[in-house]
């Protein structure tokens, strides 16, 4: 039984700040430490490859102390509601009506909310009774795509049905102001809010690219990677400098496998859909593709315009492959990687 994707759809939060109307904020932030430190952030801000990102609060909420339970209540509330907006606008672009949605997802991992997100979704747009719930709550950038491997699982055993995948992050609201670490620095130079919906079908006229085969690529030893810390202050930023070299090592043992199960090689491969991370990863990646004669220029350009949403981000750049109207038999290889660690994988063929 053949799953499809058959719509994307994108929301980002009210509030939005071009990078270089944020570096007051920054300065102000820093303005007790090392010199040293306070350039090298400033250095970091400019150069991290994002021009704009939005978030569910204004810059003075963000760069002001705050209590990890204030900031949730924020993440937790904004969250209800751009997520019903997306999913809303995901099922009026394809034309389903609430009902028809029998496998709902929800993906985040920026904030701490039970019941879930899916729960207050089921309400407020008053899905069926009956319909199947799967939160997704710590998996970091790489859910977007266990999103969609989740939903495939299902739908390839369940023909006939329809499945929503909805991805909600606010990193602004795990930003810690009392954390003048290089790895909160890094996350708060590069991650922006946003919320995207993956609309899916097992029915047999589903139209949309097909969603051919999933993997998930576990590193051994490396849990300490990436993440969070919980700490009384709110959700602690991990971050391990050597993300890049280790992707890196293990690049090859993780596309060419996946591909050569599918009867492929990279060279078929038309589309990279890829997460961007942030500056250190994606030209680590765009490198790595560089050599294979592969570009991952939308992937940039999300980064640029957006920042790192998190899970929510390989949706973007799903979306814009997704508006392009690509010729039939084209593939497509979506890639991702998070806390784990562990890298997400689909392929995809229009």
């Amino acid at each position: 039984m053949s799953v499809k994707i058959h719509t994307v759809s994108t929301q980002v939060p009210e509030y939005s700040k071009e990078t270089k109307d944020i570096l007051p904020f920054v300065d102000a932030w820093m303005a007790g430490q090392d010199p040293r430190l306070k350039r090298k952030a400033i250095k970091i801000f400019e150069n991290a490859l994002v021009d704009k990102r939005y978030s569910i609060m204004n810059p003075e909420e963000v760069f002001t102390e705050t209590s990890f339970e204030e900031r949730n209540k924020i993440y937790s509330r904004e969250a209800v509601k751009i997520g019903e907006k997306v999913l809303l606008k995901a099922l009026k672009k394809a034309q389903w009506k609430t009902e028809s949605v029998d496998y709902i997802i929800t993906v985040s991992c920026t904030g701490i909310m039970i019941p879930s997100l899916d729960a207050y979704l089921i309400n407020r747009l008053q899905l069926r009774q009956d319909v199947v719930r799967l939160p997704v709550t710590e998996m970091g950038c790489a859910a977007g795509i266990s999103g969609l491997i989740y939903a495939k699982e299902f739908l390839q055993a369940n023909p006939g049905k329809r499945a929503a995948v909805i991805a909600v992050e606010s990193p602004t609201a795990t930003f810690l102001l009392n954390d003048y670490s290089m790895a909160n620095i890094v996350s708060a130079a590069i991650f922006g809010d946003g919320a995207a919906c993956v609309l899916l079908s097992s029915e047999e006229q589903a139209s949309g690219p097909e969603l051919i085969a999933t993997e998930m690529y576990h590193f051994f030893d490396a849990e300490k990677m990436m993440g969070f810390e919980i700490t009384n202050d709110g959700l602690k930023m991990i971050l391990d400098q050597k993300v890049p070299e280790t992707i890196a090592a293990h690049f090859n043992k993780i596309i060419h496998p996946f591909l050569e199960k599918n009867k492929l090689d990279i060279k078929d491969i038309n589309h990279l859909i890829f997460h961007p991370g942030g500056r250190k990863i994606m030209e680590t990646v765009d490198a790595l593709f560089g050599e294979l004669d592969k570009n991952i220029n939308d992937t940039k350009e999300v980064l640029r315009l957006f920042g790192n949403m998190s899970s929510a981000t390989v949706l973007y750049v799903l979306e814009r492959f997704m508006d392009k109207q690509l010729p039939e038999n084209e593939y497509g290889l979506l890639l991702s990687f998070g806390p784990g660690f562990s890298a997400q994988q689909a392929l995809v063929k229009w």
